[in-house]
């Protein structure tokens, strides 16, 4: 009986270890044959941050982290030596970023041209990726709403409206502007996008003014080192929108991200003198051709707030 209770031990232990070689030979044949678990593979860094230069680029803030950001744009360099090329004059704003989830960044600012203070929110609907799933671009929406703190003197003044007007309602303060952000990260050394933009704004000083402006941006980013990156941008106002005698051009800019650490340079320059979508968009007055256009940098510092827990 003995005998026999051992011979079935046996035979059981030969049983498992052929099927445990079996199970290994089937592993074996499925990594040969390349039938691993898909994954999903995001394409990131398309931009170093979150700005191009004077607008957005398709990336987010991690969701936790907390973006500072201050930038700069000084005088004209036409201005000669008389104005040190510009850098005797300085326009600043100043805002913060912040990274709600992996698909929402929020954010406010401040800056001196205009008296803007600014609000965004920054949803993205399409994220490029390969694996399991493919999807070839970035599609993002950018909502801001920007209001001028300006004296109503100052207001009608600068409007040619002063002793005219004699009062200027809150509600005329207000600009809102609707971007969509359709972009791809073409390879490691190259980004692009287009922002088809919308700004609305509530009043406007005589009937050759639209209160609805329709532009298109174009941006791109070409990788020249490891930490340094060509960046350009321009936005193109479409036909009889704008005000014909006030000469108004489309902004354009140009530079360098230098990315040092935990912060991102980046020097430029630009003809747009503002730093609000609503300003920069449709009041940009510097012509390149004649000199009208300045130096100006962006520092970026981020500060992680708090890590979420990973799934």
């Amino acid at each position: 009986m003995k005998q026999n209770l051992a011979y079935l031990f046996l035979v059981a232990l030969c049983l498992c270890s052929f099927q445990l070689n079996a199970q290994d030979d089937d592993d074996s044949l499925l990594d040969l044959l390349g039938e691993d678990e898909p994954t999903v593979d995001y394409a990131t860094a398309g931009f170093k941050t979150t700005r191009i230069i004077n607008g957005h680029s398709f990336e987010l803030n991690s969701p936790g982290v907390m973006d500072f950001k201050i930038s700069h744009r000084f005088g004209n360099v036409s201005g000669g030596v008389s104005e040190f090329f510009g850098l005797d004059q300085a326009s600043v704003r100043i805002g913060l970023d912040y990274g709600i989830n992996k698909w929402l960044n929020v954010g406010v600012g401040r800056t001196n041209v205009g008296k803007f203070f600014d609000g965004f929110a920054k949803v993205r609907v399409l994220r490029q990726q390969t694996g399991l799933k493919t999807i070839p671009i970035h599609l993002l929406l950018v909502s801001d709403v920007a209001v001028t703190s300006l004296s109503q003197d100052r207001l009608l003044g600068d409007l040619g409206l002063l002793g005219i007007h004699t009062e200027y309602p809150f509600s005329n303060r207000m600009y809102f502007t609707n971007q969509m952000i359709i972009g791809r990260k073409f390879s490691e050394g190259f980004s692009a996008q287009l922002m088809p933009t919308f700004v609305h704004r509530n009043f406007v000083p005589n009937a050759q003014t639209s209160n609805d402006v329709f532009a298109i941006g174009a941006a791109g980013r070409a990788k020249l080192t490891k930490r340094v990156a060509l960046n350009a941008e321009y936005y193109f106002v479409l036909p009889d929108q704008l005000d014909p005698t006030q000469n108004y051009k489309n902004s354009m800019s140009i530079g360098f991200d230098i990315e040092t650490g935990g912060h991102v340079f980046q020097l430029h320059f630009t003809n747009s003198r503002g730093m609000v979508e609503n300003a920069f968009i449709t009041e940009t007055r510097g012509d390149w051709l004649k000199g009208d256009f300045s130096f100006g940098f962006n520092v970026s510092r981020v500060f992680t707030v708090y890590r979420p827990k990973r799934d």
